[in-house]
């Protein structure tokens, strides 16, 4: 017999405080990175130590859950999503290595706007015009960051925007898989295709790296791991829409690490154009929040605002 479903917790104090753990987390993943590669140690072997150390975190999860972890029905759905998750991942180091990790984590901010552009053209989805209007401000917070014509667009720069892209496109394909299959799970599935792909790009470019990084690249498998659980949880006691209004402390939590293991510091502009960015991400969130909650009520009720 099925479990009963779980009441939807509305804690939000929980969610916020679960939410901030994460993205301290997440950038502190961003830093690591941007400190091994900087190192010397390539990016694709970066990406694979990163897989293999969070595979072997959790891999006690396997040990609790048994073969039900990696039993699922949308294995190509899994094909495509860690194709991209891939892609989306290598070039994140790769800019990692280039850019200073503020301003990798405020580019980063452009992912669900591109999710937006990708559900649209990809799957069909109807997206209103407020929307679409938060999405071209959106943009618009990207110029200011970029400011093309004003200051040079770097190739560490592009390839940063290009990984802000990949994120939106596997966005789309991690929402349709956790429409079957438990968090964990997709997490779970995901890492371990991921790991033994990444083994042979990483091999190619092999150096071993200072015995003195090795705890720094062993610290990417709990930090990881332990963001992802942190973020599940906060969606777990709060609601979507709220909780994302917190995943803007990234950027403080990114500068914070940049400046203290780095010396360095983002610009004004960035600060103003990442906010933008966020702002209207954060509408986008809501707005689809508040159309799904629409949705549910009983037929004869006034249609969503939405509409125009």
């Amino acid at each position: 017999m099925p479990d009963a479903p779980r009441k939807k917790r509305n804690d939000p104090l929980a969610g916020a405080l679960w939410m901030l753990v994460s993205c301290a987390l997440i950038a502190a993943v961003a830093t690591l990175g941007r400190y091994v590669t900087t190192e010397g140690v390539p990016p694709m072997q970066v990406v694979f130590l990163r897989l293999f150390f969070a595979l072997v975190t959790m891999a006690p999860l396997l040990l609790w859950r048994g073969t039900d972890l990696v039993r699922t029905d949308q294995i190509g759905t899994y094909g495509i999503r860690v194709a991209i998750g891939l892609c989306a991942m290598s070039t994140w180091f790769i800019a990692l290595s280039m850019v200073p990790v503020g301003d990798v984590t405020a580019i980063s901010f452009l992912s669900p706007l591109f999710a937006t552009v990708f559900a649209v053209f990809l799957l069909g989805e109807v997206v209103r015009i407020r929307r679409w209007m938060a999405t071209l401000v959106g943009f618009g917070g990207a110029l200011i960051i970029l400011r093309p014509g004003l200051s040079e667009i770097t190739l560490g720069v592009w390839i940063t925007i290009f990984s802000a892209v990949m994120m939106g496109l596997s966005t789309m394909f991690i929402k349709r898989l956790t429409d079957g299959d438990d968090p964990d799970k997709v997490v779970f599935i995901s890492t371990a295709l991921m790991t033994p792909i990444m083994l042979f790009p990483a091999l190619y470019v092999w150096q071993w790296p200072d015995p003195g990084l090795w705890p720094y690249l062993a610290l990417f498998g709990p930090l990881a791991t332990i963001g992802h659980v942190t973020l599940a949880r906060a969606f777990a006691a709060a609601e979507a829409s709220l909780v994302m209004g917190f995943d803007f402390a990234r950027l403080p939590f990114a500068v914070l690490y940049g400046y203290l293991l780095f010396g360095e510091i983002i610009d004004l502009w960035t600060w103003i154009g990442a906010g933008i960015i966020f702002v209207a991400s954060l509408y986008i969130a809501r707005r689809e929040a508040y159309l799904r909650r629409r949705s549910r009520e009983p037929v004869g009720k006034s249609p969503p605002a939405d509409s125009l």
